[in-house]
């Protein structure tokens, strides 16, 4: 099973990756990573109205469900998987629109492609022609580190140590863990068993330890789990300090500019009025 893994993985082009630590979520259905199968299907072939049916099928599920596989069984082509999990945080809603997004994104980015997967900040998308459902998976497929902190490295290292430790040790395939300024994810696919979560996770952590050293954020993404850790603040932040500001700014500008056009509209609507009244 691991050597198929392992040449399955080896079919697909090079993933594309852009990410920002946690703590700056724009949105659930901002793009991470994404990567499609080497192998074509020709436009308007049975294999297309598969992909089609399959992703759909997803959609549809997840409007109610965190979590589903399928496997659709071919209409003159060879079976088709596919899975979807969105973040243990995100609602229902936020969970069916980010899948919506992740299968819009994929159709773009894999067109023609019997095989693609697509991470989102809020959930994940994958379909194949080869089974993968239920086979671990431990390749690492994208990571980032962020800047190296100017300050204290030994207290940022001791907080996301233990950030990590406990992040490893908790059960479940989504954890969360805070230690001060110092917060961390980590997240199983949901196909994985316990054992396999735990196993997946250990050398995730592993490789953001070793990899990002004294940097103030990690992310490392492997085949079917991920680590994050950020010290840029509370969980689930929305912008930087600095995005923030500008996003604050914008709105004002925009709130009074609107202000300003309702005003002139009310006393347009004043003067006609008025002018009425003078001609009556």
């Amino acid at each position: 099973m691991q050597q198929r893994t392992h040449l399955m993985l080896s079919l697909f082009l090079p993933l594309l990756y852009t990410t920002s630590s946690f703590s700056s979520i724009p949105s659930t259905d901002t793009f991470v990573y994404g990567g499609c199968s080497q192998l074509k299907y020709g436009p308007g072939s049975s294999y297309q109205l598969n992909v089609n049916s399959l992703l759909t099928s997803l959609l549809s599920s997840s409007s109610f469900a965190a979590y589903n596989s399928s496997t659709y069984p071919g209409q003159d082509s060879s079976p088709l998987y596919g899975l979807y999990q969105c973040r243990g945080d995100v609602s229902t809603s936020d969970c069916y629109r980010c899948v919506q997004a992740a299968i819009s994104q994929i159709g773009v980015l894999c067109s023609g492609s019997c095989g693609g997967a697509i991470q989102l900040q809020g959930c994940f998308v994958k379909y194949d022609n080869a089974t993968f459902i239920g086979a671990p998976d431990r390749t690492m497929v994208a990571n980032k580190c962020g800047p190296v902190t100017s300050g204290s490295g030994t207290d940022l290292l001791s907080r996301r140590d233990e950030v990590l430790t406990e992040l490893g040790s908790r059960s479940g395939s989504f954890r969360v863990s805070t230690v001060g300024y110092v917060s961390g994810m980590a997240q199983c696919v949901g196909d994985l068993s316990a054992a396999e979560c735990a196993d997946c996770l250990s050398e995730a952590i592993e490789r953001v330890r070793g990899g990002c050293g004294a940097s103030l954020s990690g992310d490392v993404y492997l085949g079917k789990c991920y680590v994050r850790y950020t010290a840029s603040g509370v969980y689930g932040k929305a912008g930087n300090d600095s995005e923030d500001e500008a996003g604050k700014t914008l709105a004002i500008i925009i709130g009074l500019l609107a202000g300003v056009a309702l005003i002139i509209l009310f006393l347009s609507f004043l003067r006609k009025v008025f002018e009425a009244g003078k001609g009556g």
